[in-house]
């Protein structure tokens, strides 16, 4: 499938184009330390530009009830991906496109501050935690690893936490779908 690309976009985010836009769907979460119980949520993930070298990133969540309608705000996180620059007398690897190395700054309204760092490879991203900063009120979040990617057109992601003292397990899916 052949990613979109924008004629908009600035070149170092050229990697990243396939993001931009509005998605919209819904997941599942559950951990031991939430009550291990799953909780159905919808979303929405944007991601945009204003011309400079890196993405803007807002994503809400609310919980669904059995009939998904929403019932409660659920969390929200902001931030920013910044794709580094790539080193073109390296080759490209013969299996595929040559990867990008991402920062990506989140913030959440819990007291959580993240920066997480990986690649992405074509429509796959992997992230995991390099720094996590908390408030004395925020819950003991210590690590976690990030994938989002592209199935049949639509923005599939999954998170990976180490919380509350447990060690680093599934927290969070969903299938998003792009929103025109």
């Amino acid at each position: 499938m052949a990613l979109p690309l924008r004629t908009d976009t600035p070149l170092p985010l050229v990697p990243l184009s396939w993001l931009l836009g509005r998605w919209e769907g819904a997941g599942v979460l559950g951990h031991p330390a939430r009550g291990d119980a799953d909780t159905r949520f919808g979303q929405v993930v944007e991601f945009g530009h204003d011309g400079r070298d890196f993405l803007s990133y807002t994503s809400t969540t609310w919980v669904l009830d059995e009939e998904g309608r929403t019932r409660e705000p659920l969390d929200v996180e902001t931030g920013f991906w910044r794709p580094q620059p790539v080193d073109l007398r390296t080759p490209a690897p013969a299996d595929g496109p040559r990867p990008v190395q991402l920062e990506v700054l989140l913030a959440h309204p819990t007291g959580v501050v993240e920066v997480l760092v990986g690649t992405a490879r074509g429509p796959r991203i992997d992230l995991s935690t390099d720094v996590v900063a908390r408030t004395t009120t925020a819950h003991e979040y210590t690590a976690a690893t990030r994938m989002y990617g592209t199935v049949e057109g639509d923005l599939l992601w999954a998170l990976d936490v180490t919380l509350e003292g447990h060690p680093m397990r599934s927290y969070a899916s969903a299938r998003l779908k792009r929103v025109p």
